[in-house]
């Protein structure tokens, strides 16, 4: 605490109280404060001061937990506002106060505060009583001077009927978010990410806070997203023993944002915590954190942090590389730089970012080269970027498209000098966070033009300084600030005064409303212009469309290409035979390449299918005919059709790829079937239509599917002739009707329920997906057409032998596995047992015969249902080996190991 200063007074006279000072830190209520003194080499002394003379309400009080017949007690009338009075008024200043009294065990102080440095500033208890947020109490010395000042203030208050000598209470309902919303996920969710106001009401550590959320008064518990700090681990005896730099940690966010005004992003929800972003007109305390090395960045949540993880990634480099704090035993590691790669020719195969590209060496391995020395274009200031919305570096921070395409357009496909200047070693992996590769930081060439320097010289970079002592920079590092010079001088791109390019790009891949809304103009565009922004696979890529300023996932139609690798948690799974052959032939084709594409529909999962093209090529007729896929049944309709048929039967003459064994049969893979001769196992052709939230899927029968597609061009064909009248239908819960779907096409369904004439829900009985329509889109059923005529095409089953898990982001995690692996494909399904609601069945890839279930219980992603019918022993025995496999290799739900045998019940499990 600030030393004490003695007021002036006569010897001998009375006893002159001393004149103290402080920072508040804390207002505990209308007539309690909490102030600290300077910090001097860590969290500085406090003491709480409580107002002589005056009375205001006590705010509301939880009931404690130890004492069960205690209840909790409300705000009195007038305590919260004259807790915001004071909040407003001192919180973070200066002030003096005299101590005129102290309770006998001296734990409570009464004295006056003035706002200032002496007590010529103005006297907080008279401001409260003079806007009616307290009463002054009657004492002995009723006409002092201080009692007859705060007698006038209470009666001008009274006379100007404020506070509570109005007609309102000042009443403010608070409640805890934990005990008053059942599901904090959905409150988290409702906001959108969107700034929510609120005060900062206490902070725990470092990186946990107690918020009050604005205009609700909702009291919720926020862990910043991304890091953590050093904590307080409480003890056996209830005592709390702090790690290295937990105070110093919880003192630098006290100091900052405790009962301060700022805004929360509410951007997840993990375990029941609210995970979030706190704003400040002074700064990102989350990033503050990092960059003081008060923090580390924590791979569980970071994905959820709105403001773009790099600059997390970057704070904490930051820190790590002055050893701040918590990484003051830091060590990074070296590499040295290897001689004989020094020079070497090689094609650029993509351009990361403004500063980074991918080169295919002679070798044919791929490395990615950074641009020594230079910096992208960067996001400056805390307002530049639309808090409500993620962080896309290419489109959002200004200039980043320009160089972008500016490198894409002049070295794709180009061959370039590379010469090495140095290499940033690589990071270690810790318990916290991921490893980094090294870093290859070169100087790159094209017909003798440094590609960073015209960067630069374009102001589409800016050239990084060091400091006086560091060697690893560019072998051109005085060309680079001349080109810098020179932009600047010209006031080209980042160094511009004129405002900056907006790129308005909508990313609608995996949208299904948006992708909805936007397939019938792609359908009616023909063949429109794209560049291909990344490739997942040989026929799955991410385009982005310059006239209409979108992203979408583009899946290539008329073909079936081997599944792909996966990346999980510490290994990759390996693809179908070929799968990575064929993703870098597309890679090599057309990654970041101008191309055109014919769009013809969309899957469920809002991924747009149709023909890419090129300089003149069909993409998929290319696949086939470098024996790298197959035909799909789905080409027959296409115009394309009878080039693709010409192209497999050429690559299935040769012989090669995917078409090397083709004439012998999968013995290996059709074994467990054929073995098994207690469990009956006759698996049929059924087509995947749709994938629900729980894991249940709906399948139509193949050899049905003619019948079907009659049926639905017929039906069709004579809506068409006969269409029925808008708004004449109204919709009867439990009947049966034709709705016309986003495509624009009627189709059979039955309704469902009915909210209102603009609110009818209905399911496509022969698809198995649901909606909810206007019945301006409904019309009755034909009887030609009826479920008599042919039953309900769309068949609800759900795996056999696994258990879904109860936990939402698992169960998510599973469906998304589920979708892409078999959704809209052709399948094969045996009925393993009844169950009340479907059928419980096995599911097997058409093509490679491999178990979808069995698959899901190798990658983590569900458990195993053990049933003890003998004849599924065998098939259980493999499904639990399944499971041993991803709990040693700690795949998805087995990441912490078993976490069933202690906190099944936490997590939302069972055994």
């Amino acid at each position: 605490m600030a030393s004490s200063v003695q007021s002036g007074g006569s010897s001998g006279g009375p006893a002159v109280p001393t004149v103290q000072r402080g920072i508040v830190k804390m207002v505990l209520s209308g007539c309690a404060i909490i102030v600290r003194g300077q910090p001097r080499g860590g969290p500085p002394p406090e003491r709480q001061i409580n107002l002589s003379n005056i009375r205001a309400g006590n705010l509301a009080r939880r009931a404690a937990a130890t004492q069960p017949d205690a209840k909790d007690t409300p705000d009195e009338p007038w305590a919260f506002p004259a807790r915001e009075f004071l909040r407003k008024k001192l919180i973070g200043k200066e002030v003096c106060f005299t101590i005129e009294n102290k309770t006998t065990q001296g734990r409570r102080e009464y004295g006056m505060i003035y706002l200032g440095k002496d007590t010529n500033g103005e006297n907080i208890a008279e401001s409260l009583v003079a806007e009616g947020l307290a009463t002054r109490r009657e004492s002995m010395r009723a006409n002092n001077p201080e009692q007859n000042r705060l007698s006038e203030c209470e009666e001008q208050a009274k006379a100007a009927k404020k506070g509570m000598w109005s007609e309102g209470n000042g009443a403010h309902t608070i409640r805890d978010l934990k005990y008053t919303i059942e599901n904090p996920r959905h409150f988290v969710d409702s906001h959108h990410q969107k700034p929510v106001n609120a005060i900062i009401e206490h902070v725990r550590d470092g990186s946990v806070v107690r918020a009050l959320l604005l205009p609700d008064y909702y009291l919720v518990t926020v862990m910043l997203s991304g890091i953590k700090c050093p904590t307080f681990r409480r003890e056996a005896d209830g005592s709390e023993t702090p790690e290295p730099f937990a105070a110093e940690a919880k003192f630098f966010t006290e100091s900052r944002l405790l009962q301060r005004d700022v805004q929360i992003v509410l951007e997840s929800c993990h375990n029941q915590n609210v995970l979030g972003t706190i704003l400040h007109p002074n700064g990102n305390i989350t990033e503050l954190l990092l960059k003081e090395g008060f923090a580390r960045c924590v791979d569980w949540s970071i994905a959820v942090y709105t403001r773009g993880a790099e600059k997390l990634r970057a704070a904490e480099r930051f820190a790590k590389e002055r050893r701040l704090r918590i990484w003051r035993d830091y060590v990074p590691p070296t590499a040295n730089l290897d001689q004989k790669d020094k020079q070497f020719v090689a094609k650029v195969m993509q351009v990361l970012n403004a500063d980074a590209i991918v080169v295919k060496l002679n070798s044919g391995d791929y490395k990615t080269i950074h641009l020594s020395s230079i910096r992208p274009p960067r996001l400056e200031g805390e307002n530049t970027q639309d808090k409500n919305k993620r962080l896309r570096p290419l489109y959002d921070i200004p200039y980043m498209f320009e160089a972008r395409e500016f490198l894409r357009k002049k070295l794709i496909g180009k061959k370039v000098s590379v010469t090495v200047d140095y290499i940033r070693p690589a990071s270690p992996a810790t318990e916290t966070v991921p490893a980094f590769s090294e870093r290859t930081c070169a100087t790159v060439t094209i017909g003798g033009v440094n590609i960073a320097e015209a960067l630069v010289s374009k102001g589409l970079a800016t050239v990084i300084r060091y400091r006086q002592d560091d060697d690893q920079r560019s072998s051109h590092y005085d060309e680079l600030l001349a080109a810098e010079a020179r932009a600047i001088k010209n006031g080209k791109g980042l160094h511009s005064k004129k405002e900056v390019p907006i790129h308005r790009v909508a990313d609608i891949s995996g949208d299904t409303q948006k992708a909805k809304q936007f397939l019938p103009f792609l359908q009616r565009a023909g063949r429109s212009e794209a560049v291909v922004e990344y490739v997942f696979s040989g026929s799955r890529l991410k385009l982005y469309l310059p006239k209409e300023t979108c992203l979408i996932t583009f899946l290539l139609a008329g073909i079936e290409c081997p599944r792909g690798a996966r990346n999980l948690p510490g290994l990759v799974q390996e693809g179908e035979p070929f799968s990575e052959e064929a993703t870098l032939f597309t890679k090599e084709l057309v990654l970041q390449r101008e191309v055109e594409v014919e769009v013809e529909s969309m899957d469920k999962a809002g991924n747009f299918i149709g023909w890419l093209h090129i300089e003149g090529a069909n993409l998929s007729v290319l696949l086939v005919e470098h024996a790298l896929s197959r035909v799909h049944f789905t080409a027959e309709r296409s115009s394309y059709y009878k080039s693709l048929l010409s192209a497999e039967e050429a690559a299935k003459q040769k012989k090669e790829k995917v078409w090397a064994h083709y004439e012998e049969q999968p013995v290996e893979e059709v074994v467990p079937v054929l073995e098994e001769k207690e469990r009956s196992a006759s698996y049929k052709p059924v087509f995947v239509t749709e994938i629900t939230d729980d894991l249940h899927f709906y399948v139509q029968d193949v050899e049905t599917g003619t019948q079907l597609e009659k049926l639905m061009e017929n039906m069709r064909n004579d809506i068409a002739s006969h269409p029925p009248v808008e708004g004449s239908y109204a919709p009867r819960r439990g009947e049966f009707c034709i709705a016309k779907f986003v495509d624009g096409e009627w189709y059979r369904a039955r309704v469902e329920k009915v909210e209102s004439p603009a609110k009818v829900h209905v399911f496509y009985i022969d698809y198995g997906n649901r909606e909810v329509l206007p019945s301006t889109r409904l019309g009755a059923l034909p009887p030609a057409f009826s479920t008599r005529v042919l039953p309900a095409q769309a068949t609800e089953y759900a795996f056999a032998f696994i258990q879904v898990p109860q936990d939402e982001d698992a169960r998510t995690d599973a469906v998304d596995s589920v979708v892409r692996d078999i959704q809209n494909t052709q399948c094969l399904l045996n009925v393993e047992h009844l169950s009340a609601g479907c059928p419980h069945v096995t599911l097997q890839f058409a093509d490679s015969k491999g178990d979808v279930g069995l698959g899901l219980v190798k990658e983590g992603l569900v458990m195993v249902e053990v049933r003890k019918e003998k004849q599924f022993q065998k098939v259980i025995t493999e499904y639990l080996n399944a499971q041993e496999s991803a709990k040693s290799a700690r795949l998805n739900l087995w990441r912490y190991g078993d976490f069933r045998a202690d906190d099944a019940d936490e997590f939302g499990y069972s055994r």
